[in-house]
């Protein structure tokens, strides 16, 4: 029963996390699983249809456009910390360990001309103005939704007729 309580609170952190970052490695990483197997484990997550129903769920919950909001959040929210690890590293490290490294927020990389790094980072108040917006989108998007719910139901429930 054990082993099936972890499961369960594992599966419910993967589909936590994919829910906002919309990537089945990372998620299953930051829900605990080994980065190794973290890959394989979140698509056998993703299989499950429990699984797939509860990332819809926490994605409406969250007003998530899918991937774009996704990535938006990850941009405005996100951790630069692997990032100043790179830049003050004192040499290069080794291609196993920048594999591991979390460089979603770095736009642009390169060496410079006195031997060092420079690191470019996506710039968090546009990622942050462009989930207000579509925030915005959704809100309009529902009210209209829900004017046309109201029109349509009235006139089904035998609201005004020509003769009035």
């Amino acid at each position: 029963m054990q082993n099936d309580t972890s499961e369960k609170s594992l599966k419910n952190a993967f589909c936590c996390w994919y829910a906002v970052l919309g990537n089945a490695a990372e998620a299953a990483a930051k829900a605990g699983l080994d980065k190794e197997k973290a890959l394989a484990e979140g698509i056998a997550f993703l299989e499950s249809a429990s699984c797939r129903r509860k990332i819809a769920k926490l994605r409406e919950v969250l007003s998530d456009s899918g991937s774009i909001t996704s990535g938006l959040r990850r941009l405005a929210f996100g951790n630069c910390s692997d990032a100043v690890y790179l830049v003050f590293a004192d040499e290069l490290p080794p291609p196993e360990v920048i594999a591991k490294l979390d460089l979603f927020n770095v736009s642009e990389i390169k060496r410079v001309k006195g031997g060092g790094v420079e690191v470019k980072l996506f710039d968090r108040m546009k990622a942050l103005e462009k989930l207000y917006e579509l925030e915005n989108a959704f809100s309009e998007r529902n009210k209209a939704a829900d004017l046309i719910s109201a029109l349509t139901s009235s006139a089904e429930d035998g609201g005004l007729s020509e003769d009035q």
